[in-house]
């Protein structure tokens, strides 16, 4: 996969394209961007995608709260399995933000990208007072020399898969329907930094995981059965547990923990992969810790059947 972030360094050829921020790049991009590769084998024509480097409402509404599915480099790792050919990564400027939708198709996709043909949803709406719709954007089209093709949609359990789904699945624990959406696990990398040891203590040591993006979505409180892969890449089961931690009087303070099944090493400052398979169970406070002890044998054999 080509990534052209310079459009003025770059001479389009013409392509077969679709625009958006694919956060995720859950089921539902995958199966428009199929559509897009089947455009341009049909028309002789390169596939491209047209996306952002951060999303376009930090410009428009910069006090908004994003909780993300993939960071940058994380959508285009996702977006290069695809198999597209280009994609095109912009930034979403202030200026860009008051174009209208036919300056937009006329100066980024028509002149800079090379678009002949633009693969959208019938709803997909794009430019400055976001008005338009897709019959508007034919007509655009129409005098640029640019097609526009109506995608359908991708459709799981009567729902039309969407970022904003799959974030609400997170919120609320599902992370397997979640995952179903996405077409994989969905997973944090972060850092290991020290925590309080108390896992140690009970016999059930855990490393303490610093996410490396603030914005990303951090799914419900609660234990889950997790793969935990290691700097070396060794995968190996674990369970993590997400909250405040309420047997210890935590306070506010969110934790992420992961505990590594029949794992002694000792993992501080090193990266970590975590990728969710299972929600197991919701936090709560224990009367006692021989209570959570017991809990966590529990938690550990569950983690241990799902994973194996």
């Amino acid at each position: 996969m080509q990534i052209i972030r310079k459009l003025s360094a770059h001479t389009p050829l013409p392509c077969a394209a679709t625009i958006g921020f694919f956060d995720g790049v859950h089921a539902g991009h995958r199966f428009l961007i199929d559509q897009v590769k089947r455009e341009a084998q049909a028309n002789g024509l390169r596939s491209a995608l047209i996306t952002f480097s951060s999303h376009p409402r930090r410009t428009v509404q910069p006090d908004f709260h994003f909780e993300l599915l993939t960071t940058e480099q994380e959508k285009l790792a996702l977006l290069e399995e695809t198999g597209i050919d280009i994609c095109y990564v912009l930034d979403f400027t202030s200026e860009m933000a008051r174009f209208s939708a036919y300056d937009f198709m006329q100066s980024i996709l028509k002149q800079h990208c090379g678009v002949s043909r633009l693969v959208i949803g019938y709803d997909h709406r794009f430019g400055h007072n976001r008005r338009e719709g897709f019959e508007e954007y034919q007509h655009y089209g129409a005098q640029m020399g640019m097609e526009l093709v109506q995608a359908d949609s991708y459709i799981y359990n009567g729902v039309p898969v969407s970022s904003s789904l799959i974030r609400r699945y997170l919120h609320q624990g599902h992370v397997h329907v979640a995952n179903l959406c996405l077409c994989y696990n969905y997973f944090l990398n972060g850092l290991v930094v020290s925590g309080y040891q108390v896992g140690r203590k009970i016999g059930f040591p855990t490393a303490n995981l610093q996410v490396n993006e603030g914005d990303k979505l951090v799914p419900a409180d609660g234990v889950y059965a997790v793969w935990v892969t290691l700097d070396d890449g060794m995968r190996c089961p674990g369970m993590l547990n997400i909250g405040h931690r309420p047997t210890f009087d935590n306070g506010n303070n969110r934790t992420i923990e992961v505990h590594i099944l029949n794992f002694e090493s000792d993992l501080y400052n090193q990266p970590l992969h975590i990728s969710f398979v299972e929600h197991l169970r919701a936090e709560m406070k224990f009367g006692s810790v021989d209570q959570l002890i017991k809990q966590l044998h529990t938690d550990a054999s569950q983690a241990a059947a799902l994973l194996r």
